[in-house]
């Protein structure tokens, strides 16, 4: 359409990049360097469909074009097309038929209507993406918003849960709430479902201190997936990384989910629960050479991405997502630090979990532990005080970076997943490599000055078996995924306990039980962080899939009808987690030294075998060992809390046997007058013994594939074990 020319324009400002309500009017700024004209589309409020302004931008600053619009007004659509060479070859992309979503949209409202206007070149042409399409992208592609920042936070602060008394449950907002009883109807799968009392309860009797949600940036379904009848569920495709998904909207009204999420956030701090993001930095939804062309790639497709330097028409690509963003330029690491700031500042949310965080550390190939994506989050004063937790893997050479991360940052940790499952599958040579595990993974992290709560320990998460599958299945079932099983991965460390899948068999099903129950012990036990994937202390199934990221459906969603053993699941979870937010022995700040404590004999950890006697170095390169003891000094800690007074705890035994046959335990402390309860017994459908009192020296019949968590009866700080 013809410029609009009637409408009061003013230069405006290069700063800041977006579209920015003052009170008075609207100053809107794209940064392009490479772009010869930008235009400003404004679209009206109804259905957005009609054009009824294209302002050209005349003003110009320091790379950036910028206009102020005194009378546009909160809720405006808008969109931009760019100009410049179409020249794939050189890196530009440039097509002003494509409608482009803002990089800085705070909202953004509608979904992709799946077209071939989409893409800056003729799909089918024989030269693919070096042809130029000139269909006009307007009626396939969403519009973003202005928004009004004004919200009611009033004394909202975040909880400042410390690390090392962290709980974090990782959970799928549309997911969790989808089927739950306690959520009304209409607020099912939205932000405002997780702010139910129903929820809240719930989280609270998990002893939760922290929400990890899944994706909620503005994502786009995946054309191939929406010619399925399925769509990205999980949310791994992210465009728009200031922008909160509007499909988790409650009301439906264009922009509210901005301060429905604020809503969502201000009600979890009141609770005293952080709000940790997933977020998805290392791509976009765009693709590769032949994506679709929604922002980056039409504002300035050579300096948002990294492209390969021999052919600067392909991307290079470390993520298996077909793009990267350009981290060396700083105008992608401005947006990548704006946007994480704004989410802390604007959004209050609490922290991130950073998705394939070593591909934001590489700056040319090689992955830079010292990159300057981690120099500038060090520095920020905002960014620096706030939890990062980073997927420390991509797929590119040199991608597997755990425990090479700086400090302050802590990471998911891959290695005690897979030894955990290992063990608990009875794979022999384990038992070293779980000793470290078991008390936060010091080999490591202690090297770098970090502390065990480095350390996010993790059985299972989003991605791979949830913990019911994992004791059901040796072999992923993704059939449903329409690749044909191929997708997913096939390295599961499962077990089926006989029989793959369900099954009527009770001894089958008796051991799967036992097996949830130990996977769930030994990560709440452990040193570190532990992180809950959602459902899984019920018992949730995906029928097999370990790869249900475009199931928006039953396969997905928590089914919250409970038998009987999903109720006894979640009990002995509630259990445990009300053990480790009483037992502070469980969760300490700084790495056991396995040494003797000053004035006494014993030390602050202490491994034992089955005999009562201490583990040699034999027995820990005896690759048949397969049963041990930990017992964690209470009186032993020489930490102080947050007012400098000395911790003091129990001392606790933790008895392990992965055996296929009963074990006697010798419990340690021959000395009659030294009793031991029983607090924890993994044979026990909620974990809870009869037994409650042995005296030390005597057998604890340990059953096979079991674990026990027992508690001395002594006075504290008495070296009750010399």
């Amino acid at each position: 359409m013809n410029e609009i020319t009637h409408m009061t324009e003013w230069p405006g400002k290069a700063y800041p990049l977006g579209a920015t309500w003052d009170g008075a009017g609207v100053n809107f700024s794209l940064f392009s360097e490479n772009a010869t004209g930008v235009e400003l589309c404004l679209f009206d409020g109804q259905d957005g469909n009609h054009e009824v302004a294209r302002i050209r931008m005349a003003h110009h600053t320091d790379q950036v074009w910028h206009t102020y619009l005194p009378t546009v007004r909160p809720g405006q659509l808008y969109g931009y097309r760019v100009y410049g060479p179409y020249e794939p070859k050189s890196g530009h992309r440039f097509n002003p038929a494509k409608l482009l979503l803002d990089p800085y949209a705070k909202a953004i409202s509608g979904t992709i209507c799946w077209s071939d206007a989409l893409f800056g070149y003729t799909p089918g042409h024989k030269e693919a993406d070096l042809s130029k399409d000139d269909g006009d992208s307007a009626p396939n592609i969403p519009r973003c918003v202005v928004v009004d920042p004004a919200f009611t936070w009033g004394d909202d602060v975040s909880p400042g849960t410390p690390w090392h008394k962290t709980l974090i449950y990782e959970l799928h907002v549309k997911g969790f709430t989808k089927q739950h009883p306690g959520v009304p109807k209409e607020l099912q799968g939205t932000y405002a479902g997780l702010t139910c009392h129903a929820v809240i309860d719930y989280l609270h009797s998990l002893k939760i201190t922290a929400v990890e949600l899944m994706p909620v940036h503005h994502f786009v379904d995946e054309k191939d997936l929406i010619g399925r009848g399925l769509s990205n569920y999980w949310g791994y495709n992210s465009i728009g990384f200031f922008a909160p998904a509007a499909r988790y909207s409650g009301s439906g009204i264009m922009g509210e989910q901005v301060n429905e999420f604020k809503t969502m956030v201000k009600t979890f701090h009141r609770e005293g629960i952080e709000v940790i993001l997933d977020v998805v930095y290392n791509h976009t939804a765009e693709g590769n050479h032949l994506g679709p062309t929604l922002s980056f790639r039409g504002i300035d497709n050579a300096n948002y991405y990294h492209l390969a330097s021999d052919n600067k028409r392909y991307y290079v690509d470390y993520t298996g997502c077909g793009n990267m963003p350009n981290m060396i330029h700083p105008r992608v690491l401005q947006l990548i630090m704006d946007s994480l700031r704004y989410w802390v500042l604007e959004m209050h949310v609490d922290g991130f979990r950073f998705d394939m965080a070593s591909a934001l550390a590489r700056e040319l190939h090689e992955v830079d532990r010292l990159g300057a994506f981690f120099d500038i989050i060090h520095q920020d004063p905002v960014l620096s005080q706030v939890k990062l937790i980073a997927e420390p893997w991509d797929l590119g050479p040199g991608g597997y970076q755990v425990g090479n991360f700086p400090i302050l940052w802590t990471e998911w940790n891959g290695k005690y997943r897979d030894t955990v499952r290992q063990f608990w599958h009875g794979d022999k040579g384990v038992a070293g490599n779980l000793a470290y595990r078991l008390t936060g993974s010091s080999d490591l992290y202690e090297h770098g000055g970090r502390r065990p709560y480095a350390s996010i320990n993790f059985i299972t998460a989003h991605d791979g078996f949830c913990l019911h599958d994992l004791v059901s299945y040796n072999e992923k079932h993704n059939e449903a995924n329409g690749e044909g099983n191929k997708d997913g991965t096939d390295y599961n460390l499962s077990w089926n306990c006989g029989i793959e899948g369900p099954t009527d068999n009770q001894e089958v099903a008796k051991l799967r039980e036992r097996q949830k129950r130990n996977f769930i012990a030994t990560l709440i036990l452990s040193q570190g962080v532990p992180m809950l994937l959602a459902g899984d202390e019920i018992g949730r199934t995906q029928k097999g899939n370990n790869n249900a990221y475009c199931q928006d459906n039953e396969i997905s969603w928590i089914d919250w009808d409970l038998d009987k053993p999903r109720q006894e699941l979640l009990e002995f979870t509630r259990l445990l987690t009300q053990l480790r937010h009483q037992h502070p022995v469980m969760r300490r700040r700084h790495f056991f030294q396995g040494r003797k404590i000053t004035g006494s004999e014993v030390k602050d950890l202490t491994w034992f075998r089955p005999d009562g006697k201490e583990m040699t170095d034999e027995d820990w390169n005896n690759p048949s060992t397969h049963s041990l003891a930990l017992c964690l000094a209470g009186y032993a800690i020489e930490e102080v809390d947050e007012r400098g007074k000395q911790i003091v705890d129990d001392t606790l035994l933790i008895l392990m046997n992965v055996h296929h046959e009963s074990i006697s335990f010798v419990l340690p402390a021959h000395n009659p007058k030294i009793q031991w309860k029983t607090l924890i017994d993994t044979r026990e459908a909620t974990g809870k013994r009869s037994i409650q009192l042995m005296k030390g020296g005597e057998l604890y019949s340990l059953e096979a594939r079991s674990l026990v968590l027992l508690q001395l009866v002594e006075e504290r700080r008495s070296s009750p074990l010399a």
